[in-house]
């Protein structure tokens, strides 16, 4: 009797730049990790004033963040498979969407924004919940990047969940969460290196 061979099929490269995208998260990866190592919970609630996020708060914005983009990328890239919105790049982006992903990028420059509340932390978090969730968003947004291979990253848009009249690029859409992570990655890490931030 004949065996049956399996055939094993490789996945495409990725186009350039969604290989830079999946270098930037994975950067952001183990940023975090370094981040939270080592940290009491007391360390990681901290934080030297009221108004002010710790550690624990800017990973649960940006896990809340992470929970509300995911779906609008998954259901704009099924729509653009549809409609074989498909190219190898390279990809044009508007200026408005480059402008806000400069702006929102760390260290936090002159444009400073008040989260919204349906992405606010609550105060108190445990970092046997927030830590493996961060890395959990980072291991989905990895997977959408691998999924968007093929698209067109300029033409495929999607709104804002904030406001509909701001509509950026899928391939803007990949950057703007990176450097919004970034922004709250370093706002983390200024906390931890506060003077006052307690011993462990």
């Amino acid at each position: 009797m004949l065996q049956e061979k399996t055939i094993e099929t490789k996945a495409a490269p990725l186009v350039a730049e969604l290989e830079s995208y999946r270098q930037q998260y994975e950067a952001i990866r183990a940023d975090a990790q370094g981040l939270v190592e080592g940290l009491t919970e007391a360390q990681f609630n901290w934080r030297n004033a009221a108004g002010r996020w710790s550690i624990a708060e800017c990973l649960a914005h940006l896990n809340a963040t992470g929970q509300v983009f995911l779906p609008r990328l998954d259901r704009a890239m099924k729509r653009a498979r549809e409609e074989q919105r498909l190219s190898a790049g390279p990809y044009r982006h508007g200026f408005i969407g480059n402008f806000l992903v400069r702006q929102i990028d760390a260290p936090i420059k002159r444009l400073k924004t008040k989260s919204p509340k349906m992405f606010a932390p609550m105060p108190e978090h445990l970092s046997s919940v927030v830590v493996p969730a961060f890395a959990t968003l980072q291991e989905e947004i990895l997977r959408r990047i691998e999924q968007a291979n093929g698209l067109d990253l300029g033409r495929v848009k999607i709104a804002s969940p904030i406001s509909k009249l701001v509509k950026l690029s899928l391939g803007q859409w990949f950057a703007f969460i990176a450097a919004h992570e970034r922004r709250h990655l370093w706002q983390a890490r200024q906390m931890r290196n506060h003077a006052q931030f307690p011993r462990a």
